[in-house]
């Protein structure tokens, strides 16, 4: 992801950096943060924030959008129909309970909403997306070869269901704080 960013945004004003978000980031001061689908990978939220906040000028701003709450349910239930168990790796928080986590390390002119981003995928695509976009630390493996970790040995998968309709657009979460 890191390469088609420097592709698209070729400008000697903007640095990209690679990090763990839990990991103290040691770089000069910036102007700003964008985040995209990284922030429901992590899940220590105020060391992360407290992180971000460490390298943000005053009057800087962070620009997110990331997995929100609701996200997992909906996810955890078309996991359940493909057989896959959907581990406690991602947390998906409320506006408000990030909203508190942004103001413990400083983060101020907060706003921060969810909305529903309907991703409409051709039928028969389902568990390739899944597999591809969602859920890479669950299956561990090749998308197309299915080498991932299934229902624990004993408990038997629930039965596919072709006739269930295509899940609507997962709750994403987007918001700015300024510093």
């Amino acid at each position: 992801m890191i390469e088609q960013a420097r592709a698209r945004l070729d400008d000697d004003r903007v640095e990209f950096v690679v990090h763990d978000l839990l990991d103290p980031i040691r770089i000069p001061l910036v102007d700003a943060i964008l985040s995209t689908a990284t922030f429901h990978r992590v899940l220590d939220h105020e060391r992360q924030f407290a992180n971000l906040a460490g390298v943000l000028r005053h009057g800087a701003q962070l620009a997110a959008r990331c997995g929100g709450a609701g996200n997992a349910d909906r996810l955890a239930t078309v996991l359940g129909d493909l057989g896959y168990d959907l581990r406690e790796d991602k947390l998906f928080a409320g506006p408000d309970r990030t909203r508190s986590r942004l103001e413990r390390p400083g983060f101020d002119r907060i706003e921060w909403w969810l909305h529903d981003e309907p991703t409409p995928i051709p039928r028969g695509d389902l568990e390739l997306y899944l597999r591809t976009i969602c859920l890479g630390s669950v299956l561990e493996g090749d998308p197309r070869g299915g080498t991932g970790r299934r229902h624990a040995p004993g408990r038997r998968a629930p039965p596919r269901r072709r006739d269930r309709p295509r899940p609507p657009g997962h709750p994403r979460a987007a918001g700015r704080a300024g510093r």
